[in-house]
């Protein structure tokens, strides 16, 4: 009889796939033979091994190999994996040597390795091994296949691994990967928050990708940065400033965003994506700063009425205050950006903070977002906001 490894060991789910049936009971039944795992099995070398791969231009290197030796009598769905290595001493065994699998797996002797899979795994590859160096025009590849049995319930069952062949001139390139808008930008300065220690958060507006904005208050001279997370530390040289507010914008030698003119100002950040999304630009439009109170609980639902502007204070350490209200009913209140709708730069209070609209509001806050965030005004009360500390209250 042939050599069975342990074969009445395994879960009976797996049976009928490692077996066949014969016309008769003797030595035609086909059985899992896992003693040749370790002899490996072959990859063929291609016929165009010495020329130059460019796997930017390229849709995948085409591989073959003969088939694991895993008994006669059973044609068994083997699955094949690429792994890549630029280490040479992978070709002599070192098991050591630093390898990547790449994600595509086949399922036929004959298979395209995937160019982009490729690519990325030997830049990270020579990235990890030369840190402070750009990755060579091209260099050697060495390749080998892991094989297991594929459909078993046994993990990896039957693993095995080919011999190496080496590609001797491979050209990889490092991609940037496809780059997102952030959830919110961030700012910080001479007169934000805790000087130059604290990072603003600045809200996207509702409903428009790659926008965001925020109200700051800036005293003659003075200055801030921004970023797109805590610590990013962008200055007047990573972006385009539109002034619509005539604050005087200029650079210093620290690129800091220099105000000549003191005041509150509403910072309107758009964000343009590139068409390969590598990269996003971003333009800074600074606006006289101006928040306005709206809704049933002012008696009118005009935008930017001047009737119902909050009264801005000297500087950031006092509040802003809006009329007083004239009925009962929910907060509505903004901050302006011109061009924009009043709803896209919505604000309410939630827990003493305020709380910037990201959400479809159909009907109202406490119907379409909660209660949590619905405050009830009660006629003659007025709102009162830090737009520095980004907290208010009704009173």
């Amino acid at each position: 009889m042939k050599y069975i490894n342990k074969i009445m060991m395994l879960p009976l789910l797996v049976l009928p796939f490692l077996f066949a049936s014969c016309d008769k009971d003797d030595d035609c039944n086909p059985t899992l033979d896992l003693s040749h795992v370790a002899e490996g099995f072959v990859l063929n070398t291609p016929a165009y091994a010495g020329n130059t791969y460019d796997l930017a231009n390229s849709d995948g290197v085409e591989l073959t190999c003969t088939q694991p030796n895993y008994g006669d009598g059973v044609p068994y769905v083997v699955r094949y994996f690429v792994q890549v290595s630029i280490d040479p001493t992978f070709a002599e065994g070192n098991k050591d040597a630093k390898f990547k699998e790449l994600s595509t797996s086949f399922t036929t002797a004959k298979m395209a390795a995937n160019a982009v899979e490729m690519n990325n795994a030997l830049v990270d590859l020579y990235q990890e091994a030369n840190p402070d160096a750009d990755v060579p025009s091209s260099m050697p590849v060495y390749i080998r296949l892991r094989a297991i049995i594929d459909g078993s319930m046994i993990e990896n069952l039957g693993e095995t691994y080919s011999n190496v062949i080496t590609l001797s001139s491979v050209r990889a390139e490092y991609q940037a990967p496809d780059v997102e808008y952030p959830a919110c930008l961030y700012v910080v300065g001479s007169s934000i928050q805790d000087a130059w220690k604290s990072w603003k958060q600045v809200a996207p507006v509702y409903g428009l990708e790659g926008q965001y904005y925020t109200m700051v208050y800036v005293p003659d001279g003075g200055s801030f940065k921004w970023g797109t997370f805590v610590e990013d530390w962008r200055g007047f040289g990573k972006i385009t400033i539109d002034d619509q507010a005539e604050a005087g914008v200029s650079g210093n030698d620290d690129d800091n965003i220099v105000l000549a003119k003191g005041g509150w100002y509403v910072l309107h950040f758009d964000g343009v994506m590139s068409s390969d999304k590598k990269s996003i630009n971003y333009t800074l439009h600074i606006y006289p700063g101006k928040a306005y109170v709206i809704g049933a609980a002012f008696g009118n639902w005009d935008e930017a009425n001047d009737a119902l502007a909050m009264q801005a204070p000297a500087d950031n350490s006092g509040e802003w205050v809006s009329p007083a209200c004239t009925a009962s009913g929910e907060l509505r209140a903004y901050i302006r950006i011109p061009g924009l709708e009043w709803w896209r730069t919505e604000f309410t209070l939630y827990n003493g903070s305020l709380f910037f609209r990201k959400d479809n509001i159909v009907d109202n806050w406490a119907t379409n977002v909660g209660d949590d965030y619905s405050v009830k005004c009660s006629a003659g009360q007025k709102l009162y906001v830090n737009f520095d500390k980004n907290t208010g209250e009704m009173k």
